[in-house]
């Protein structure tokens, strides 16, 4: 499958949403929704812990948890930026997190230690802190959780899920400019990001999986893009 930039990818999410008029909540739906089915067809033997970050791959992440549950799993969410600065699709997917009882903690001002102990006795943890649209390296809590993540894989007890590229892999070169998660496995949204073709990505994404968002055949069409998804 063709390789897309980040303006590509930004323009299939606009035109779907402006042109097609599919709301963005239902494409975060779709993408979620995708990512969870992967996860679970891949094996979850004990907890998975979510990381999720300030923007919508962190409304992704809430999604995912959601299916989690509703599929049986034990799921807790650790939220890396503060609740009250999600916007639009992400907070709407909070809320529903919220109101469904989902165990969700806040350490946006979290140390290591406290993110360490977050993630400990997880099988899974999944990676939802920065998307396509992150460029430059890691700030904050966000560096702090990319570090436990990767310390807890390091242990040798835990397998790591990227959602849509590991965070701190810039999207469009592969290059990394600070910490970066080092994933098992990708569930990548509509396509492979350019950056996948940089030899030193493929250590940072394991295997890559591309999830359909629920775009129309057309519009991806335009892209050179297929709507079936794939490993």
């Amino acid at each position: 499958m063709r390789s897309l930039s980040r303006d590509e990818l930004r323009a299939i999410d606009q035109r779907a949403i402006e042109e097609y008029g599919l709301a963005g909540v239902v494409l975060m739906e779709n993408a979620g929704a995708g990512a969870a089915r992967l996860l679970a067809s891949l094996g979850i033997e004990g907890p998975v812990a979510i990381a999720c970050g300030p923007g919508n791959n962190g409304g992704d992440g809430f999604v995912i948890a959601r299916h989690l549950e509703v599929a049986g799993h034990e799921v807790r969410v650790l939220v890396a930026s503060p609740r009250t600065g999600y916007r639009g699709d992400a907070a709407i997917n909070l809320t529903v997190a919220d109101r469904a009882g989902l165990a969700i903690s806040d350490l946006s001002t979290a140390d290591a230690a406290v993110w360490r102990d977050a993630l400990a006795g997880a099988a899974w943890i999944v990676d939802a802190l920065l998307g396509t649209g992150a460029t430059g390296a890691p700030r904050g809590t966000i560096t702090t959780a990319i570090e436990a993540i990767n310390a807890a894989r390091s242990a040798g007890h835990v397998r790591v899920l990227a959602v849509d590229l590991p965070s701190g892999l810039d999207a469009d070169s592969g290059a990394t400019f600070g910490a970066c998660v080092t994933a098992d496995v990708t569930a990548t949204f509509v396509a492979p990001k350019r950056g996948f073709d940089a030899p030193a990505a493929r250590d940072r994404t394991g295997s890559v999986h591309v999830i359909g968002i629920g775009a129309p055949a057309c519009l991806l069409a335009a892209y050179g893009v297929s709507g079936r998804a794939g490993g």
